[in-house]
């Protein structure tokens, strides 16, 4: 499934939202959720997401369409598809943050390479 840029940001913020908001409750059998509105305003106020209020509501829209989101009681909850999809960025930023940790721990390598500068 084919998902913009701003679709996957969303879809990762409302991970993360849902996983520091819960993280208190792990051993309980709750698990809290928020509403579109709640979570807008939270990326609104965050700055990292550079949409505008109704493009973030198109956005939650079309992943609603798209079946990776879906509302109970006013309340914003992931799909099998949407928890499948997100394990899957996951999976890829973490990928991008070990290549990035490999390079920034400067281990010495056994073979010396060579560079150019221009």
């Amino acid at each position: 499934m084919l998902l913009t840029k701003t679709q996957r940001q969303i879809l990762f913020a409302l991970g993360e939202f849902y996983a520091q908001l819960n993280q208190p409750l792990e051993e309980k059998p709750l698990q809290l959720r928020t509403s579109k509105v709640v979570f807008i305003t939270f990326l609104l106020h965050s700055r990292i997401v550079t949409k505008r209020e109704r493009a973030l509501y198109k956005n939650l829209e079309m992943l609603e369409k798209k079946g990776l989101i879906k509302y109970e009681n006013r309340m914003i909850r992931f799909t099998e598809d949407g928890l499948l999809i997100l394990k899957k960025i996951n999976k890829e930023f973490e990928e991008i943050l070990r290549i990035k940790h490999f390079f920034s721990e400067k281990k010495l390598l056994k073979k010396e390479f060579q560079t150019v500068i221009r």
